[in-house]
């Protein structure tokens, strides 16, 4: 039995007689051989090209001149002057005492055994009383808040910090009061309090909250109005609040410091 070639020019001219050749399958039958032939070549020459790449890579690489060399500098490190045993150097400044009583309770270093000493740490309620440190300190309730000056910068004069935190009228040890109490803070505005015409004549009744600071030396500050009532309530709760004379200041670590305080002032018709 011979062997049909099923894309020769004569079976294809036998099988699209009386077809329309101008078919896209006609042609494609045509051209597969060679179609076939250019696919082969181009496959072949990517694999040859992608196999050899790192050789040719290699080849370039080997051809580039190579970047100079880095200049080494040796350095010499010359010996440092002898000690003079003639200059003597100041001793260390020891820092004022301080507020609170301190008890020698140092962080534990570890040691050999042969230099480890026996000693009684401190208990639990001599804790509560003074703050732990190097070692035993009476404290002075007068001293002030000082700030040692840093180490190699010599002998300085300790170097007094002022206290301007703001403090939380929550958190005070003292918080500051007004002279004679609050009953008569409460006494003093009823007096000064005049009701707004607007307020009155749209039957505004309610309360005004204000913040404000009580600063070192009793004057209030920073007043402002936390929740608005309107109707020029606002505006005579602060006016007179900057009436109030001076309260007394709150105190923390037996020093006067500054407070914020918070406050509603009431409106009501009767």
């Amino acid at each position: 039995m011979s062997k049909i070639d099923l894309f020769s020019k004569e079976w294809l001219d036998v099988v699209f007689e009386k077809k329309n050749k101008a078919y896209g399958a006609y042609e494609l039958r045509q051209s597969n051989a060679w179609n076939t032939t250019k696919s082969l070549f181009i496959a072949s020459a990517i694999f040859i090209l992608l196999f050899l790449a790192p050789k040719i890579y290699a080849l370039l690489k080997g051809l580039a001149p190579e970047p100079p060399q880095e200049k080494m500098t040796e350095v010499v490190i010359s010996t440092p002057p002898p000690i003079n045993p003639e200059v003597k150097t100041p001793p260390p400044v020891e820092p004022p005492p301080p507020k609170q009583d301190q008890v020698k309770f140092p962080p534990p270093v570890v040691k050999p055994d042969n230099l480890v000493r026996d000693e009684e740490p401190p208990k639990a309620e001599d804790l509560k009383k003074a703050d732990p440190g190097q070692k035993t300190v009476e404290g002075d309730p007068t001293a002030d808040i000082v700030q040692i000056a840093p180490v190699g910068e010599g002998p300085k004069q300790a170097q007094i910090v002022e206290d301007n935190t703001v403090y939380n009228f929550v958190s005070m040890e003292n918080p500051p009061t007004f002279p004679g109490g609050i009953e008569k803070f409460y006494d003093f505005l009823s007096k000064n309090i005049k009701y707004p015409p607007m307020a009155a004549e749209n039957n505004i009744q309610g309360s005004v909250f204000l913040s404000f600071t009580v600063e070192k030396d009793g004057s209030l500050t920073d007043i402002k109005v936390e929740r608005k009532l309107g109707y020029g309530t606002d505006e005579e709760a602060v006016r007179v609040l900057k009436l109030s004379k001076r309260w007394n200041p709150g105190m923390q670590n037996a020093k006067p410091v500054r407070v914020k305080y918070n406050i509603p002032i009431k409106f009501s018709l009767q």
